[in-house]
């Protein structure tokens, strides 16, 4: 098993590409049930829902995408991730690979707090995801080896994860923006503080919450601006007050549409997220 402990093993691979967003085949969408799953805490949910997200045919070599924190599959099919690697001639062209993009516990469509258990529902952390996406390969689509393993961010994390757990299940690792240690510094302060955010809101009603805690939508817009984008990419797009106000008040609006952080329900005294070093 090869790992690739940045991303630059990506971004050369990219260098060799001149397409821009190719074609790729759609993607399709599906559910599988783990019955009788157990978390790292000795709880076991009859029931665990998986969604994920299929590109190519399952007869070309098996690829695992793993998205970041609050996203879902969804997050990994943009033109700027899937556009440079899935189609003709690119690094994981789909007409080769069978690529599967879980969405993980506690994201997207896969089973999370807010569908109804909210505090009540298992203690998880980054452990309980990568078993989640192991019965679901091995049991659910019959997948006994992997040709790669590539995450971003949280999924970078679940990354190193596989590669401690089931070192024998791929043949190369990709890990993104991410660490093999536990989390801390920054990274774990905006986490604190965004729990803290939603924990402090008087809808939350200590975990009895009947309605999306307003406070939601402001901190997944915070925490969003924190860890994305960069310093001077928001400087060359918002020189001035005003245009910094538009670019919030439009993030704003966006997650009131989506309410891209039902995980936030999740992560409240629920989801430790963490690596183990």
């Amino acid at each position: 098993m090869k790992f690739f402990r940045t991303p630059a093993a990506i971004v050369f691979a990219l260098a060799s590409f001149s397409a821009v967003a190719a074609d790729y085949p759609a993607p399709k969408q599906s559910e599988w049930i783990a019955r009788d799953f157990k978390f790292h805490t000795g709880e076991v949910m009859p029931k665990l829902r998986i969604h994920y997200t299929t590109v190519g045919e399952p007869t070309g070599q098996p690829v695992l995408v793993l998205h970041g924190t609050g996203g879902s599959a969804a997050a990994m099919l943009t033109p700027a991730f899937a556009g440079e690697l899935f189609g003709p001639g690119q690094p994981l062209d789909s007409a080769k690979y069978y690529i599967t993009i879980p969405d993980a516990i506690g994201h997207g469509k896969t089973s999370k707090p807010s569908d109804g258990l909210k505090t009540k529902f298992p203690q998880y952390d980054y452990a309980d995801m990568v078993d989640a996406q192991r019965r679901l390969l091995s049991e659910g689509l019959g997948v006994r080896h992997l040709r790669l393993i590539i995450g971003n961010s949280m999924g970078g994390m679940e990354t190193w994860l596989w590669g401690e757990k089931y070192p024998g299940y791929m043949d190369a690792l990709v890990p993104m923006a991410s660490l093999p240690t536990a989390m801390a510094s920054r990274n774990w302060m905006l986490r604190r503080m965004l729990l803290e955010t939603i924990r402090n809101d008087p809808d939350y009603n200590n975990g009895n919450y009947t309605t999306q805690p307003r406070f939601v939508k402001i901190a997944s817009v915070f925490f969003g601006i924190a860890t994305a984008g960069g310093t001077l990419n928001y400087q060359k797009q918002a020189p001035t007050r005003e245009q910094a106000d538009k670019i919030v008040d439009a993030r704003r609006a966006d997650a009131g549409r989506r309410q891209r952080l039902p995980v936030a329900m999740g992560l409240v005294g629920r989801l430790r997220c963490r690596a183990r070093p």
